[in-house]
């Protein structure tokens, strides 16, 4: 049986993930629609969620701000914010409040000197260098692969730095979630109808973290590959 061409399996590996991360984009926006819909009982908006639970953790020092865009929703530890899209901000439905909980956890995971974000938080810098060289460095090593193989190297080195980003942030959300599931469960502002669904619409945005950290692998493992055959 003939072997799968690098170049083939570049393909497989690219349209897969490709396709993978349309679905679980789609699947996210369509429950992001769909949630953003169900009012919560307590009627906080997003901001109002995300204020009362720094405030009840303890946490002070923590602005929460308004954002542009849909799905820009993140945590600054360097500026000490939770960043919350408009649509998440003013709104009191249950996306609003399983988002701006789950931006929360990440604080209180900074509070409390959590370690995979600690961790994350470092690689910061090398993940945006890599960002920026690592395809040069691979594509150049690929040309001269012969002459010059540590050129190659040094790209898939950086390569690896961002893949090892991508599965240290896989516990970071899913323990962000976990949090945040669990304030919002305790303080009552989910009840029996409406926790389901926070559960349900931050499991789906786990998931892109999953395809990405896959992704990154894979492609990984197709760069180490082509490596090891030009050898």
């Amino acid at each position: 049986m003939e072997a799968t061409s690098p170049v083939s399996m570049y393909w497989i590996i690219f349209i897969g993930t490709a396709l993978l991360s349309w679905i679980v984009q789609i699947t996210l926006q369509s429950k992001f629609r769909k949630y953003s819909k169900v009012r919560i009982s307590a009627g906080l908006t997003g901001a109002e969620v995300a204020r009362k639970m720094l405030a009840e953790n303890g946490i002070t020092d923590v602005q929460v701000t308004s954002v542009r865009g849909q799905l820009t929703d993140h945590y600054n530890p360097l500026t000490h914010t939770v960043n919350l899209s408009e649509g998440v901000y003013n709104s009191n439905s249950i996306m609003a409040a399983a988002v701006a909980a789950h931006e929360c956890g990440h604080a209180l995971q900074h509070a409390s000197g959590y370690a995979p974000l600690k961790m994350r938080s470092a690689l910061v810098p090398v993940v945006n260098f890599a960002s920026q060289w690592v395809m040069w460095l691979i594509l150049a090593g690929m040309l001269m692969i012969r002459t010059f193989p540590a050129l190659m190297f040094a790209g898939i080195i950086l390569f690896a730095m961002t893949t090892l980003f991508s599965f240290i942030t896989l516990p970071v959300e899913i323990n962000a979630n976990r949090r945040a599931l669990v304030w919002l469960n305790t303080t009552g502002i989910t009840n029996y109808e409406t926790h389901p669904m926070a559960k349900d619409a931050l499991k789906s945005a786990a998931y892109t973290y999953v395809v990405a950290a896959v992704s990154s692998l894979a492609t990984l493992f197709y760069y180490l590959s082509i490596f090891s055959r030009r050898q």
